[in-house]
């Protein structure tokens, strides 16, 4: 017999999956997976007659098991506070984690409950006011909550990024000189923060219109926790707003909502005044993380769009950024 070639990364069968649902969650034969997204994790959308969930299966030497129990763990202590995410489902043993022994390796899967709502970048000051008030009061629960997880440091924002960036792009290219001189001036600013002035706690660091639903305009639901960490909870504040100008190139409907997100927020509890002071530069070191991310995830992820001139783009979107929010590196 001959042996198997040795995997990189596969993609899970659907019908495959679907069975393994059935048996493992007790749902009808009618149950069917198919393929949702293929990107740093691999989602599949379960339909069980009118109930719907989504079905995670992570890649594989991407999140070990103990940071997938924080993540749900998280997500569990949210959900127990009534705060609004969309929680992870126990099978028929009370078990929240797949092991699946795909061709690479174990892979770990989780079912979701679907979110009710629609994903749409195009939504109303209105709903932007109602996306603020949400995430404070998620960030009323993580406040001083613990992760055994990755603590968002500039060593893991900014200073080890960087070196991956720049070992994935080896070459002297202006963006990582930019990259570079970014790091350096954002290290000064975070270690020149006021830490007595910073909320502290469990932050889920992608907060952005791709990883929320909105219903009917009114309720939002947050999910896909997989970057949740330790780190200032101004961070996610900061992320959205700069995701927010990023798909609003008219910059008065941009400070529109973002105004209207802010005042939200703080209906529910106030950001500091250091933390206001900090928003313009925290989501600019997530970033620069995000970027070697990326980098790291080349083997994985869909790549053909990795490139110089996809990190042109990145560091375009960093320096409108910096225009807008008057932010000079010398």
């Amino acid at each position: 017999m001959t042996e198997k070639f040795p995997t990189l990364h596969s993609t899970l069968s659907p019908g495959a999956l679907s069975e393994l649902i059935q048996q493992q969650y007790g749902m009808g034969n009618e149950t069917e997976c198919s393929i949702f997204r293929l990107a740093m994790n691999h989602l599949y959308l379960v339909r069980d007659g009118e109930e719907r969930y989504v079905f995670r299966i992570y890649t594989c030497n991407w999140r070990n098991r103990l940071e997938i129990e924080e993540e749900l763990r998280l997500l569990m202590h949210l959900a127990d506070a009534g705060r609004p995410v969309a929680c992870p489902i126990a099978d028929q043993s009370g078990r929240l984690i797949q092991e699946i022994e795909a061709p690479e390796g174990t892979r770990y899967g989780v079912l979701f409950a679907y979110a009710s709502g629609t994903k749409t970048a195009k939504f109303s000051p209105e709903t932007s006011f109602l996306i603020g008030q949400a995430l404070a009061k998620v960030h009323q629960s993580t406040e001083n909550f613990k992760l055994k997880r990755m603590s968002y440091t500039t060593r893991n924002l900014l200073t080890e990024p960087l070196a991956r960036t720049k070992a994935f792009y080896n070459k002297n290219i202006s963006e990582t000189a930019f990259l570079e001189n970014l790091s350096a001036f954002l290290m000064l600013q975070m270690e020149s923060v006021d830490k007595k002035e910073m909320r502290y706690g469990a932050v889920h660091l992608d907060v952005w219109f791709d990883n929320l639903h909105i219903d009917d305009e009114k309720g939002i639901t947050f999910f896909d926790f997989d970057f949740c960490g330790n780190g200032y909870l101004c961070f996610d504040i900061s992320y959205f707003l700069f995701q927010l100008f990023s798909t609003h190139l008219n910059e008065e409907e941009y400070r529109i909502k973002a105004e209207s997100f802010i005042r939200g927020y703080e209906t529910v509890t106030a950001i500091s005044s250091e933390e206001k002071k900090f928003l313009p530069f925290a989501c600019l070191a997530i970033m620069t993380y995000y970027i070697s991310v990326q980098c790291d995830r080349f083997d994985y992820w869909t790549n053909i769009f990795l490139n110089e001139d996809h990190l042109k783009r990145m560091t375009g979107n960093l320096k409108r950024w910096m225009a807008y929010n008057e932010i000079e590196i010398g």
